[in-house]
């Protein structure tokens, strides 16, 4: 074994050596010195992370290359990288990383017809005239792959239906996909990853990723500038259309109305939907019902909070990317301590890392509990609307369906208006979306609703009074 890593890396440097230049070679290639070779990954130790770094931006291609060269197919690299002396002895004090996955997603250009006054006006002879290529980027962050997704229970079904579509897009009956869940539990991660997917296995397909907020800013900046048309042209030129927070249309009549057409060209067109939500389409409010019955059309499929199980993958897995060495037992301590969702998860191991990096020395049991404790201490629940509006019908003693009534009693109003109120100043969901949730009502009804809570509070004592306890309850 001992022999044989250094026999793979001095092929691998007889390959690299053809092909960068000396003065790089010599930088760059020579201080690496091979660790191990185990099950195809080769271990290199590297001076340093600025070294490590620039080897991934610069250098990972024909590393890649090499390596499947040498090693063959499934070949993968991993590096040791020095970070000084440790503490307690001179030796080096070395962290490990997987090689990243860097490689940038793209589309290929696509020819479009150009207006007669959009010609440039110094001609390029090797473009043909009324002709361009359009670039779209797919918007997709590279570590947002399958691999990168860890499968439980909680998310099983959403995963493999993700997948499937991945490999047929627009040739299965998933065809609109939609995933939803809670904030934080890896719905933009599953979406990118199909769309990921998708073009590693067909390149072809133009692939794009949008944010719902993203789209409606695009379509209100379309209509001033009076190209609503080349907006949809646009999106209708797209295999695989990923959107993201559609919930987030709520409210936004002609947005909707935009989409709707887009989404029906897509699907007759027989092109690939993927949508993500923070609900299913039956509990989605202020959206039109023709828009509703289409998100019907294919599968619906949730995501819950992952179990014990599935927490310890995910951080065995964040872990093993981020080069930290963490025991069974502060892995089993974080999992059981931190369940709401994925990102909070992974927002405390950032966190040991940290400590880990800053340290440089292993970190305890003690350690870890110390930080875990005061991250699920001080983190925030993420209130929902609808918790926000039970709060507030539980301290008037009135049944919160109440709140969605016509009626114009002081009573119901106020308690409608508080629960816009506070939904506004501790959610993030937008004044179009508030008000299609409460009473169905638009944003500038949530607007009005705030100023004159804010108004009551300076001026009625009572009002003032309510409003303090209502928020005592919703921080508990």
């Amino acid at each position: 074994m001992n022999s044989e890593h250094r026999a793979a890396w001095e092929k691998c440097l007889d390959v690299i050596r053809d092909n960068v230049p000396s003065s790089s070679f010599k930088t760059w290639f020579e201080p690496i010195e091979p660790v191990k070779l185990e099950k195809k990954v080769l271990t290199i130790q590297v001076p340093s992370a600025f070294f490590y770094e620039y080897l991934e931006e610069q250098f990972i291609d024909i590393l890649r290359k090499t390596l499947r060269m040498v090693l063959g197919v499934g070949a993968k690299l991993e590096y040791n990288v020095v970070m000084g002396n440790s503490q307690n002895n001179g030796d080096p004090y070395t962290v490990s990383y997987p090689t990243n996955s860097n490689a940038k997603i793209l589309n290929k250009p696509l020819t479009v017809p150009l207006k007669s006054e959009e010609k440039a006006a110094i001609k390029n002879p090797f473009i043909i005239p009324g002709i361009q290529k359009l670039q779209i980027d797919p918007q997709l962050k590279p570590d947002n792959t399958f691999d990168n997704f860890v499968e439980g229970d909680c998310n099983r079904l959403a995963r493999s239906a993700g997948f499937a579509v991945a490999q047929n897009p627009g040739g299965t009956a998933f065809n609109p996909l939609m995933i939803y869940g809670s904030s934080g539990l890896g719905k933009t991660h599953l979406a990118q990853a199909i769309g990921i997917e998708v073009k590693e296995h067909l390149p072809d397909k133009v692939v794009l990723y949008v944010n719902a907020n993203k789209f409606q800013t695009q379509f209100t900046e379309a209509t001033r500038n009076n190209n609503r048309n080349d907006f949809l042209h646009f999106y209708q030129m797209i295999d695989v259309l990923i959107l993201d927070d559609v919930h987030e249309f709520a409210g936004k009549e002609k947005t909707q109305e935009t989409f709707f057409h887009i989404f029906n060209h897509l699907h007759q067109m027989g092109k690939q939907l993927i949508l993500t939500s923070d609900k299913p389409p039956i509990e989605l409010k202020g959206m039109e019902q023709r828009l509703l019955s289409r998100f019907k059309w294919g599968l619906t499929a949730d995501l819950q909070n992952p179990d014990f199980e599935t927490r310890m993958e995910i951080l065995r897995l964040k872990v093993y990317k981020d080069g930290i060495t963490l025991t069974d037992e502060i892995l089993e301590y974080i999992a059981s301590h931190v369940t709401n969702n994925v990102r909070e998860l992974e927002g405390a191991l950032v966190s040991l890392l940290a400590q880990s990096m800053l340290n440089k020395r292993d970190i305890t049991l003690e350690v870890a509990a110390k930080l875990i404790t005061k991250l699920v201490k001080n983190s925030k629940r993420e209130l929902s609307i609808e918790y926000i509006s039970k709060v507030v019908c539980d301290y008037f003693n009135m049944p919160v369906d109440t709140l969605q009534t016509k009626t114009r009693k002081r009573e119901i109003v106020q308690a409608r208006q508080i629960a816009m109120y506070f939904s506004k100043s501790l959610t993030k969901y937008s004044l179009a979306s508030i008000g299609a949730q409460i009473g169905n009502k638009d944003h500038a009804t949530v607007l009005h609703a705030c100023k004159t809570v804010n108004n009551l509070k300076d001026t009625d004592k009572n009002f003032r009074q309510y409003v303090e306890d209502i928020e005592k309850k919703l921080k508990m």
